[in-house]
């Protein structure tokens, strides 16, 4: 459950909707509108910190870290599931590295 609490924060940040510096709510408010206990918000909001998603300030809350490359990163590594995801269907298929690399390019050209 706290990792999709963790992809949802993860998806308003990427989507821009939480810029850098916008508060999260509270882990309490957060536990009471999700129906989760305390104890799992707690686990996303430390998980999310962890990566540098978020701070947390003791008696004021969490915010969107103020990191400009956040927003960059997550994307960026959301990407990266697909790509990996496009590998290992190339290569399920029988493919070699250089065929897969040869059709993205040319899917990249096409586009």
């Amino acid at each position: 459950m706290y990792l999709q609490i963790m992809e949802q924060i993860k998806q308003k940040v990427r989507a821009g909707d939480w810029p850098a510096g916008h508060p999260l709510p509270s882990i309490r408010e957060l536990s009471v509108a999700t129906k989760v206990s305390v104890i799992t918000v707690k686990r996303a909001y430390t998980e999310l910190e962890t990566e540098g998603v978020i701070v947390t300030q003791a008696g004021r809350g969490s915010f969107v870290a103020d990191v400009m490359d956040v927003q960059k990163t997550l994307i960026e590594a959301e990407l990266e599931k697909y790509i990996a995801g496009l590998i290992g269907a190339g290569r399920t298929l029988g493919l070699s590295d250089n065929r897969i690399i040869e059709l993205v390019k040319n899917a990249l050209v096409a586009d």
